[in-house]
């Protein structure tokens, strides 16, 4: 068995794929891998300057994730660069610790992400409640939409840009009245194409591919007076592919690094099994989670040596490789090469696009980013759940991600013991309660004099063992037995176990005696590791009820009935 959990661990899609590859399938591929390389073109030069790089970088990074995800991926389909939802994480970064501490941080985001992988964490992913993923998701689109703002309206500022939430709000509103209506135009305009431009019909070029295209050359022609990426940036668009370098590594970079490493890999993580999710429910494949994860975490790796950031599946970009046809992950290694061949050819002409259109680009990415439903309809949503969203996502827009979701998930796991201990009972049982054939529906069971019994209903944790201490209050004077019943208890955790302790100390202390019964496995391991056992008396662990009650008659001295 374990060559074969070995295997299982990295087993990359590609490999499968190619076993009947035909001519028409690698067709299908590079007509997939051309359209989605022309719809990431401007989305990766955006992301590049919303992340505090260069604009070329987001391509970088896109050549680099399509190769490395392609060949090693655990999904079919999934197409792998910088995202929107890494922009705030690593603008922040950029912004207090340089760009080649950035690089480091990739890295070991990457490193994470392997071992995460070889740990076969990757079905780990899906138990981060949805109240926290739809809550930070949200809260970043808001936060890639503010950031956007600047150059959206073609504000005239001066100093370092903010890089949190409500500083950014102060500084904004301290230059709105700098706004430039020429930015403004060509920023509403271009999110007004792409917006109608499917509407339209018009599927098989991008709008967002319209939109920049022709903000760029309206841009040239009228000579606007709007900021483009060559002002912006001194060299524009490099000609070319990235030189190999490797990042600088210290101890104390590492040390400085590794909260943020850790924020990025988890988000890269969700963000690319999700990404497969809902690549599968497109096509009726399945991915390998611990596969991709691997992938994923090989592609954050080998991105900075190249200069490139982040790297995650991207959803927009991966149902676009499907829509168009994609069969194979040749699609995504063939949306790689086309960026690389529009970087060596077009390179020069990418300076003239307005620094309004990328803006605009952006913004129209959080907005179908965003889930706007949740929060519109977020009375609808049981309290606890509601209030984990709102938390999570105030949380990521005002701090960060890394609090976000570590707040978020405790929150998130406090409500659910809440929630679960309210269906746990601890009631007293009667007589009549027992109904298990005729005969006891006509005499129930004699429960003996001096004998009290409590029914434990549901899983009993921490957030129900207070719960033994208020029925044993609730009976009054402590009993000379006390039978618990199991039967419906599937599993207990070490602060039940210490409830049951005191039960038991205090009845030996009074004269009395505890008898279990019908314990269930996980709840009786627990109890033999930790000595409870021994110290109960074997004698007084029951199969069942009728056990039970005889025990407990040997115990009081009273004759057996029937």
């Amino acid at each position: 068995m374990q060559p074969t959990d070995r295997r299982a661990v990295f087993k990359p899609k590609i490999l499968e794929s190619l076993r009947n590859y035909s001519g028409a399938a690698f067709q299908a591929d590079i007509g997939a891998g051309i359209t989605v390389g022309i719809v990431a073109l401007p989305l990766c030069l955006a992301l590049g300057i919303a992340s505090g790089v260069r604009p070329v970088q987001g391509i970088y990074t896109a050549i680099i994730a399509g190769v490395i995800v392609g060949l090693l991926g655990g999904s079919r389909v999934q197409v792998a660069g910088p995202t929107a939802a890494f922009v705030p994480i690593v603008y922040g970064i950029v912004a207090a610790h340089g760009v080649a501490n950035l690089y480091l941080c990739t890295m070991m985001a990457g490193v994470l992400l392997v071992i995460m992988g070889i740990s076969k964490m990757g079905s780990l992913i899906k138990f981060i409640p949805y109240p926290v993923t739809s809550g930070f998701t949200t809260g970043i689109a808001v936060m890639i939409i503010f950031g956007q703002v600047e150059d959206a309206f073609g504000l005239t500022t001066t100093g370092d840009r903010p890089a949190h939430f409500v500083p950014k709000l102060r500084y904004l509103a301290e230059f709105i009245g700098t706004t430039n209506p020429w930015a403004l135009g060509i920023a509403l305009a271009c999110m007004a194409t792409i917006w109608f431009w499917p509407r339209l019909g018009l599927r098989r070029i991008p709008g967002s591919i319209v939109a920049v295209v022709v903000a760029a050359v309206a841009t040239k022609v009228f000579d606007l007076p709007v900021a483009t990426i060559a002002t912006r940036f001194a060299e524009g668009v490099p000609q070319g592919l990235p030189a190999f370098a490797i990042p600088t590594i210290t101890w104390d970079a590492v040390s400085a690094m590794m909260i943020p490493a850790t924020a990025i890999a988890m988000l890269a993580a969700i963000e690319s099994l999700l990404s497969a999710v809902v690549a599968d429910g497109l096509t009726g494949d399945r991915h390998r989670s611990n596969t991709e994860l691997i992938a994923q975490g090989a592609a954050n790796i080998v991105s900075p040596l190249f200069m490139g950031i982040p790297v995650t599946g991207a959803i927009a970009r991966t149902a676009s490789n499907i829509d168009s046809g994609a069969r194979s992950p040749v699609s995504s290694i063939v949306h790689a090469v086309t960026l690389a061949l529009v970087l060596v050819v077009l390179a020069p002409y990418a300076g003239s696009i307005p620094m309004a259109a990328m803006a605009a680009v952006l913004i129209m990415v959080a907005r179908r980013m965003g889930e706007w439903h949740e929060l519109v309809h977020v009375s609808r949503l049981p309290r606890s759940d509601a209030l984990v969203l709102l938390a999570t996502f105030a949380l990521t827009i005002v701090f960060d991600l890394t609090v976000a979701v570590l707040i978020g998930m405790l929150l998130a796991g406090f409500l659910f013991t809440k929630r679960l201990s309210e269906t746990t009972e601890i009631s007293a049982v009667t007589p009549r309660d027992e109904l298990e054939n005729m005969e006891q529906l006509v005499h129930g069971k004699e429960i003996p004099e001096g004998a009290v019994v409590f029914r434990i209903f549901g899983p009993f944790f921490f957030g129900a063992a207070e719960k033994m201490e208020d029925a044993l209050e609730g009976a009054g004077k402590l009993p000379r037995v006390l039978i618990l019943r199991m039967n419906l208890v599937p599993a207990m955790d070490a602060t039940a176990l210490n409830a049951l302790e005191n039960v038991l100390e205090r009845l030996v202390a009074a004269g009395g005696t505890l008898v279990l019964s019908g314990a269930h496995r996980q709840p009786l391991a627990m109890m033999m590791k930790a000595g409870f056992i021994e110290r109960l008396g074997r004698a007084n662990i029951r199969a069942n009820f009728d056990e039970a009650l005889v025990r407990a008659r040997e115990i009081l001295g009273v004759s057996q009935t029937r």
